[in-house]
């Protein structure tokens, strides 16, 4: 049997909404994408979002429009996409890392605190697989530095909470990806919330080149009229062509994690007395079951990728300890270990599919084959291991 790492669930109503779409006379940033864009205030609660081409770009706007750059450092955790360091050394700022928690692997507080320098400028703590960091408890180390900015790294996390809080709930904006794989999809794209107006209108032209307005506007003045470039932008708008694939999506978004968390408890139940780590929850958090992540010994784990690709089940990695890639390694000279706990789960980490039409059958198969394939490796690793 063969198991897909990811199958996505859009339908023939999905290719609808694209041709209807072509109906109009604005393919890219109009009122299709507005109207996801309110509909996204209304799911986070916030006075404002914003639809972007990806996470990336939208970080990357979010930084111009704070006017962070050159000299400037931005703490990130060490255990991530490296999308979350990479925002940061694109705009000239320095990319700080940071360990994270060993039990959860989200951003830790007290290394927050420790890193925090003159130069620091914002954070970005991200919601690793689906569960969110404590942003209260973020805020609470950053008391003495009210200047610097929390930028939250919700890509994995649209439908996540913790203690009934969404994310963009405390932080100046939260941003999400609508990347192929994402419980949310367009293929590519993203969105970021914030409920600070200022920070907003700022990005509404960092998002498109640093213009005063967009083509949509200037056509609702009745003709041409010209713009001004005031700040320094790029292109992150996303098309109405893709932006319309959202709103089914976001509407039954809340219907469709029951879905996950079932998956998610299969799982959980079949490894429990396995020699396989899993990642802790935190309380009163709703986890977004964006991905189901185990871990084994460094030693088997790329021999186990390939044991579990034989048997036909897709996987991948989610992820490698950013600092031991070789661009961050090599600029900043990180020795092995720096980031132990980053590094440990990066070197094991296979990520096992997960997403709402994986069948019974299917899950069987990669449970099964996990326990009966992978724990021996396992087991045999740590056998002589302790001789």
């Amino acid at each position: 049997m063969n198991v897909p790492f990811y199958r996505h669930d859009l339908t023939a109503a999905d290719a609808g909404a694209v041709a209807s779409v072509l109906q109009t006379p604005f393919l890219t940033s109009g009122n299709v994408g507005r109207a996801v864009e309110d509909r996204l205030c209304e799911y986070f609660g916030t006075k404002h979002a914003l639809l972007v081409n990806s996470w990336t770009n939208g970080a990357v706007a979010t930084l111009l429009a704070l006017n962070i750059g050159p000299g400037d450092e931005v703490i990130v955790p060490a255990q991530t996409f490296i999308a979350t360091a990479n925002v940061a050394e694109l705009i000239g700022a320095k990319a700080v890392f940071v360990d994270v928690d060993p039990a959860t692997l989200l951003m830790n507080p007290d290394s927050v605190r420790a890193a925090i320098t003159p130069r620091t400028r914002a954070i970005i703590p991200v919601h690793l697989y689906g569960q969110m960091v404590d942003i209260a408890a973020l805020q609470d180390a950053l008391e003495d530095r009210p200047d610097i900015t929390i930028i939250e790294d919700a890509a994995h996390c649209f439908e996540g909470e913790l203690n009934g809080e969404k994310p963009g709930k405390r932080s100046s904006c939260a941003i999400f990806s609508f990347y192929a794989t994402k419980n949310v999809t367009c293929g590519e794209g993203g969105a970021l919330v914030t409920n600070d107006t200022a920070l907003y209108e700022r990005l509404l032209q960092t998002r498109m080149h640093g213009m005063s307005a967009g083509a949509i506007d200037r056509f609702k003045l009745g003709g041409y009229r010209h713009w001004d470039m005031k700040q320094m932008g790029m292109k992150a708008n996303l098309p109405d062509l893709l932006a319309c694939l959202l709103p089914a999506q976001i509407d039954t978004i809340d219907q469709r994690l029951p879905r996950r968390d079932d998956l998610f408890a299969v799982y959980e139940r079949a490894f429990a007395g396995a020699p396989i780590r899993l990642p802790s929850t935190i309380g009163n958090s709703r986890h977004a079951r964006h991905l189901f992540v185990i871990h084994v010994p460094p030693s088997i784990r790329d021999d186990a990728i390939q044991v579990l690709g034989e048997h036909g089940i897709g996987v991948t990695v989610n992820y490698r300890a950013v600092p031991t890639v070789t661009y961050y390694r090599e600029k900043y000279g990180f020795a092995p270990n720096a980031y132990p706990v980053s590094e440990a789960w990066g070197a094991g980490a296979i990520s096992l599919p997960l997403f709402p039409s994986l069948t019974k059958d299917e899950q069987t198969h990669v449970v099964e084959t996990v326990l009966n394939q992978i724990v021996p490796m396992i087991e045999r690793e740590q056998s002589a291991a302790s001789r």
